[in-house]
């Protein structure tokens, strides 16, 4: 009955470690870059306007981090406008969000056609996740 009892608990921990495992190995890291609108942009034009994000390795302070990244998708994405303070996104009529990385191109990964003009000073987009962006991540840079 002790065997039993030992080898119960023995698998009972090895799966809960293995859960920890896989809860660290599937989580989320946020991606950040800060995009300036120019207040000269002309009223019923494209825009089109980039900004360098985190990488992997910044976020972790890892050289070899993102080595280890594998079968990353979008899961959010979402607008602020933060200057001047009340600024409503409703002036845009679509937004379209591409990342590009080194000699990866670039890819479509979010995007709102729909845009209300009270939408206010936060917009969240709807994701393309149907495709991986391992490439993109483990790159050295990203631009947004």
């Amino acid at each position: 009955m002790r065997k039993l009892v030992a080898v119960f608990i023995a698998f009972t921990v090895g799966l809960s470690g293995c859960a920890t495992v896989q809860s660290i190995i599937k989580s989320t890291f946020p991606y950040n870059a800060t995009i300036v609108i120019p207040a000269s942009s002309k009223v019923n034009s494209s825009i089109s306007v980039k900004s360098s994000a985190t990488s992997i390795d910044q976020v972790f302070g890892n050289q070899n981090g993102s080595n280890y990244i594998k079968d990353v998708r979008i899961a959010s994405v979402k607008l602020n406008a933060y200057n001047p303070a009340n600024t409503s996104l409703g002036m845009f009529k679509s937004v379209n969000l591409y990342i590009s990385s080194g000699d990866s191109g670039e890819i479509l990964v979010a995007s709102r056609s729909d845009v209300q003009a009270n939408i206010g000073s936060d917009l969240a987009l709807d994701i393309d996740n149907s495709r991986f962006l391992d490439s993109y991540v483990q790159g050295a840079s990203i631009s947004v």
